[in-house]
């Protein structure tokens, strides 16, 4: 079953988690797709990627490149996971339909805004009741992530 961590942001943006979560998953080898509810997100997510440290980028595409089944990362705003991922990061409170083809779902969320808490809520409620297992991360007044216990 399909392990499912919940991040939830009250110090950093999305742009700024996410490059850091996703470094992360390439140091283990594993491949993402990131998931993001339209094209603009897309598109902002992709420029970040490539720019976030003036030292660094993350390699990755989206399905609008060529070989998007080649990405070690890929952003798209579908379901289909053309790059074979180990692990599918839902932004935006885009829900999944489908996990089992996922070792990890990574649940980032806005927690500076009350109806993405809702929805995550709902989420965490529905995993639950699933079976998977769950973990919950928050950020320290620092920014940095701490596990929360259950």
């Amino acid at each position: 079953m399909t392990e499912i961590s919940f991040y939830h942001m009250t110090r950093n943006s999305l742009e700024e988690v996410l490059p850091r979560l996703l470094e992360k998953v390439l140091e283990t080898g594993m491949r993402a797709m990131v998931v993001t509810d339209n094209e603009m997100s897309l598109q902002t997510l992709d420029k970040v990627l490539w720019t976030y440290t003036p030292l660094a980028f993350l390699p990755h595409g989206t399905p609008h490149d060529p070989f998007p089944e080649k990405q070690p990362i890929l952003l798209t705003t579908t379901q289909e996971n053309t790059n074979q991922a180990d692990i599918i990061v839902l932004t935006h409170d885009t829900e999944s339909t489908d996990l089992s083809p996922y070792k990890r779902c990574l649940e980032i969320f806005n927690g500076r805004n009350e109806k993405s808490v809702q929805k995550a809520r709902e989420r965490w409620a529905k995993y639950k009741a699933a079976g998977h297992p769950l973990t919950y991360w928050q950020q320290s007044e620092q920014g940095k992530w701490e596990k929360a216990p259950l």
